[in-house]
């Protein structure tokens, strides 16, 4: 379907362009929010002829959303969320999350001005874009943490699904190495299949079979006589 543009939209253009989109998204997005018009004949007069007080208007919230973008970039909002010791989240922080932390902090954003790619899932500092105008975007930064003093660690540049990672490693290597011990031995022994077993005397083993041998012989001459019947 050919349209005409009301107002910028990413990858497709800016106000007055006629460009040819799906149907199903002019129908269902695009029309319906006011974001342009069919490009028949007869919207393309009605758009000429308010062409110059559409673009005023344009230019008139974009300045208004460049003001309000000096004080929405950057901010922080902090989520604190249970997760599991991997920092998997029991649950998700999503668009109304983000809206109703900016919003704690005297910022005027609704969910429709919120992008956000999925919900968030993880601890930690995410990246959330805040679409104030069309043509102004600032980002803001989502601080998910399972505590406040986590958050402050996250703040400050710390990476704790990091940490977490690392202790659970040092906690399972801990685990492996306790369950490989033998209780039973004193501080400081060594277990039995540890040490080296004596290595054999070539000569000793000699003496021994030679003394093994003339035993057999002596009880072989002091055997009594068999007896024939």
């Amino acid at each position: 379907m050919d349209i005409i543009l009301l107002e910028r939209i990413e990858k497709l253009g800016t106000i007055g362009d006629v460009v040819t989109v799906k149907d199903g998204y002019a129908r269902n997005f695009l029309l319906p929010q006011k974001k342009a018009l069919r490009a028949n004949e007869a919207n393309k007069k009605v758009f000429e002829a308010n062409r110059e007080r559409l673009e005023k208007e344009n230019a008139e919230k974009r300045t208004e959303a460049e003001k309000l973008g000096k004080n929405v970039a950057g901010a922080e909002i902090v989520l604190i969320r249970a997760s599991s010791n991997a920092g998997q989240l029991y649950g998700s922080v999503n668009v109304r999350d983000i809206v109703a932390g900016l919003n704690e902090q005297g910022h005027n954003v609704d969910k429709k001005q919120v992008i956000m790619g999925h919900p968030i899932k993880v601890i930690g500092m995410h990246d959330v874009t805040i679409a104030l105008h069309p043509e102004v975007h600032v980002t803001v930064k989502a601080n998910v943490a399972r505590s406040d003093d986590e958050a402050e660690l996250q703040s400050q540049g710390v990476d704790v699904l990091a940490q977490l990672f690392e202790e659970d490693q040092a906690a399972a290597a801990q685990e492996g190495f306790q369950e490989s011990v033998d209780p039973t031995l004193e501080p400081g022994e060594i277990p039995a299949d540890m040490l080296d077993e004596p290595a054999e005397d070539p000569v000793a083993t000699e003496e021994e079979a030679a003394v093994e041998e003339e035993t057999k012989e002596d009880e072989a001459c002091s055997a009594p006589p068999s007896r024939k019947p």
